[in-house]
């Protein structure tokens, strides 16, 4: 997941908690407070989560040396796999070989 895609979950969440709470409560003092403590878990639920993730990812113990080594792809993608070379339409290509 994206950090801008997060964040911007993040704020959506936020305001939607802090009016209900405003709602409910109608004091400001209380409603910052609690979506201050909300923002909180949900930073750290996110830290958790991607905790978790890096945690249950395969590790390459056996391999030495392949730091920054990146696989080739397994197959070729889109008109360069039919043997024609990829176009981007209406740009005029030089006729250079």
């Amino acid at each position: 997941m994206s950090f801008l895609l997060f964040f911007r979950g993040l704020v959506a969440v936020l305001v939607v908690f802090g009016v209900v709470t405003y709602l409910v409560t109608d004091s400001i003092w209380t409603t910052l407070i609690q979506t201050a403590i909300c923002a909180v878990l949900i930073q750290l639920g996110y830290f958790a989560a991607v905790l978790y993730m890096v945690w249950r990812a395969p590790h390459d113990e056996g391999k030495a040396g392949n730091e920054g080594e990146v696989a080739p792809p397994n197959g070729l993608l889109g008109q360069e796999r039919l043997g024609r070379k990829a176009s981007v339409p209406n740009v005029n290509r030089s006729r250079q070989s």
